[in-house]
């Protein structure tokens, strides 16, 4: 793979942004913990919480959340999948505002949240987070089969339709998340039959 560690980010790029828990640990112990941090990436991505609220997926309707305002046009998020212990976007930089400063209110935030939930101090995640530049459409299917199958490489589930919390089903299926980005993926793949078919034909064991 590339540049595990690219940090250099610039407008009209796009990214596979990762981190995982402190010591490798948890950082969703139940559902409402991906929720919430869904919610949140939303309000980064720019979406507001009456939209976010509209899904039961990611909806947190007594929040209390104050994330800085961000515009919709700052960013388009292509994929994710929420592990128990880590996390993945797929993501796109638009403008010039810095994926940094979005991972960092999106970070913060959710580490408040598990510690003040939890009753617990110190760092949720380990380290910074890491970022690998997208350069080529065989990287961008690669690296999108990648997250969509983590959980088959984990041995979560046996398919990534069985799975609630990546991006996986707003492409196979009806569900249709307000923060996803579609276009570009169909379209990449040659259509969403394409894109099911070289999902999960994907190597898991040809991993990171």
């Amino acid at each position: 793979m590339n540049n595990r560690d690219f940090k250099e980010f610039s407008p009209e790029k796009i990214y596979h942004i990762y981190n995982r828990g402190n010591n490798k640990e948890k950082i969703f112990f139940e559902e409402q913990d991906y929720r919430a941090f869904l919610f949140r990436l939303g309000l980064c991505l720019g979406f507001n919480e009456k939209e976010l609220n509209k899904e039961k997926l990611m909806a947190m309707p007594y929040s209390r959340i104050r994330i800085t305002e961000t515009k919709k046009s700052n960013f388009k998020l292509y994929a994710f999948c929420l592990m128990p212990n880590h996390f993945h976007l797929l993501i796109e930089q638009v403008q010039d505002t810095s994926i940094s400063s979005l991972i960092s209110k999106l970070c913060t935030s959710y580490a408040k949240y598990i510690n003040k939930k939890y009753k617990r101090v110190g760092h949720v995640f380990q380290d910074k987070f890491k970022a690998v530049l997208i350069e080529n459409n065989s990287q961008l299917m690669w690296t999108s089969s990648y997250i969509h199958m983590n959980t088959v490489k984990d041995k979560i589930t046996k398919h990534p339709s069985e799975y609630n919390w990546s991006s996986y089903n707003d492409y196979v299926s009806n569900r249709n998340l307000p923060i996803i980005s579609k276009e570009l993926l169909i379209a990449t793949f040659e259509g969403v039959e394409n894109l099911a078919e070289q999902t999960l034909n994907f190597d898991v064991k040809d991993g990171l």
